[in-house]
């Protein structure tokens, strides 16, 4: 184990929303509300997940598109449009070659009930996960060493 305080996380967002943030070095989670930020603290391990290509879009994408760690700071907001304010938090994001199907990966991790409600688990946007499943998705993305 890298920490014994370091915590691992899954942010649920559509390809489009994600590939964005994945570019600007943040993540927003539960559109953009600021109490799911607060419970990740610097050093911790996120993986984007994305079911869809774009948010309310129908064609499916089910795999995780970004891995990253927590930066050091806070939650902050910033103004998207004048009705949208998000919170969000820096992430350093890992050079990765590929995005991982979740289906091949779902039975071997542990956050994820079996059965054919498998992703119901997943619709609240922020979902903490073991370390084991952080470095199993992290093996199937091909994290480019540097």
């Amino acid at each position: 184990s890298v920490c014994a305080l370091m915590k691992f996380w899954v942010v649920v967002a559509s390809l489009d929303h994600a590939q964005r943030g994945i570019t600007g070095g943040f993540i927003q989670a539960c559109h953009g509300k600021v109490p799911p930020l607060k419970r990740m603290m610097p050093g911790d391990g996120v993986v984007l997940y994305s079911p869809k290509e774009t948010l309310g879009g129908r064609k499916p994408v089910q795999a995780f598109t970004g891995i990253g760690y927590v930066r050091p700071g806070e939650p902050y907001q910033v103004e998207v449009s004048e009705e949208f304010h998000p919170h969000r938090r820096d992430v350093d994001f890992l050079p990765h070659r590929k995005h991982a199907p979740i289906l091949p990966l779902r039975p071997t991790l542990s956050f994820l009930p079996s059965g054919p409600r498998w992703g119901a688990s997943l619709r609240y946007g922020l979902v903490q996960i073991p370390e084991e499943d952080f470095e199993r998705i992290a093996a199937h993305m091909d994290i480019k060493q540097e």
